[in-house]
């Protein structure tokens, strides 16, 4: 549009002098149906909008979800100079429900300090515990699980942000690791361990079940993870948020990557997810050769829902707060979207997940921050909305 400029004031030309969108003419006609659903005043004049709008392909509410969030009782309420964090999801054995976490105590100083003696971040110094509960509001804190690893091991720095699967009557979780020096270009990876009960002994893998691409390089021998002569792949800087997922007779192991020289782009951080498959649960792990698999991401939270995997997108990238769906695990597409999703979220994977896309977010555990150093695990709950009602009005 031409913007005219008078005596000092901007003028816009009138409506009836603009010109229309370049592609108005390759433009599909909107049915009389999507003329109401969509309140289109003049079907001949369009919007690069509306003509947006007319190529959504999912317009139902069945995916829609809101969420409220709730402290929990017990051991799992806040308590000073403790991190809890990165709930796994809720399984439910003996008559009692398991979660799995992130445990560290004090403070985070940053990488301003010593490294080799402070605690850079809330999940770094971090081991997995567990906790119990009989009614999915009160926890009873059980103890570690799994324990950094000796010195000079893979492990040896931090265990945090776990995932529980159950497969064959055995149980697995897969976590993030980081081995000193935690610096700023440190490459995470990811461990497993298993047991025949979710109350344990466990035994840890040896080795990483996965790691960062190996085909970025760094510029200079600062500690500045902006700086690369080559970026790599979507995952080479650090691989996290692991879950594990039987799927088609194999094991998915979603991640959210994380890039060397990691930019800002229009929709924020680039952070994508991607897959990686095994034949058995101990691996070995083959990343997928379509990865990534999204767009956007921050914690990894899937599902098994119709035949596929569903998956909820939060916190970066252009498609945040979304919930996608893929028949094969691998090509999905957005479903809806949301707001205000708990982060980190611990799907209740003893709720049933297949009556409802949204089934399985009644209720979880998620963690929220009440001060930088310190976060703590609370209660999701959600809800699909199909009315907005406003007070005293009947949705009927």
């Amino acid at each position: 549009m031409v913007i005219l400029m008078s005596a000092g004031n901007f003028v816009c030309p009138s409506m009836s002098n603009a010109q229309e969108p370049a592609d108005s003419k390759a433009r599909t006609a909107p049915t009389p149906e999507q003329i109401d659903y969509f309140g289109i005043t003049n079907p001949d004049k369009l919007s690069a909008a509306t003509k947006r709008a007319l190529q959504w392909k999912n317009l139902e509410n069945d995916w829609y979800v809101q969420f409220t969030v709730k402290d929990l009782k017990g051991d799992l309420a806040y308590e000073e100079g403790i991190v809890r964090r990165d709930p796994s999801a809720v399984i439910k054995e003996n008559g009692q429900y398991y979660v799995w976490y992130s445990r560290s105590t004090g403070p985070s100083q940053g990488f301003a300090g010593d490294i080799d003696k402070d605690k850079v971040f809330p999940w770094d110094r971090c081991d997995l515990w567990y906790a119990t509960s009989q009614d999915g509001w009160t926890w009873k804190e059980q103890g570690p699980a799994v324990k950094r690893g000796k010195p000079g091991s893979y492990d040896d720095r931090s265990v945090f942000t776990c995932e529980i699967m159950k497969h064959d009557g055995k149980f697995y979780l897969c976590y993030q690791t980081v081995k000193s020096p935690y610096n700023i270009r440190v490459k995470n990876q990811v461990g497993l361990a298993w047991a025949d009960s979710p109350d344990g002994p466990w035994t840890k893998s040896e080795e990483p079940i996965l790691s960062p691409a190996n085909n970025g390089i760094w510029k200079g021998e600062e500690q500045n993870r902006f700086l690369v002569e080559k970026k790599g792949d979507f995952d080479s800087h650090k691989v996290h948020d692991p879950c594990i997922i039987p799927f088609k007779g194999k094991f998915y192991l979603y991640y959210k990557g994380e890039q060397m020289g990691e930019e800002i782009n229009f929709g924020g951080r680039m952070i994508r997810h991607g897959v990686a498959i095994a034949d058995d649960p101990k691996g070995p792990y083959i990343k997928s050769p379509y990865n990534p698999i999204s767009n956007s991401g921050h914690e990894v939270c899937v599902w098994k829902y119709n035949g596929g995997i569903a998956s909820m997108i939060t916190t970066d990238g252009p498609e945040r707060n979304t919930i996608q769906w893929s028949p094969d695990g691998i090509n999905f597409e957005i479903m809806s979207h949301i707001k205000d999703a708990p982060h980190a979220i611990g799907l209740n994977r003893s709720l049933d997940n297949e009556s409802a896309p949204t089934a399985i977010l009644q209720w979880g555990l998620t963690h929220q921050y009440r001060t930088g150093d310190y976060q703590y695990i609370r209660r999701f709950s959600g809800v699909n909305l199909r009315h907005h009602t406003a007070k005293g009005e009947d949705a009927k």
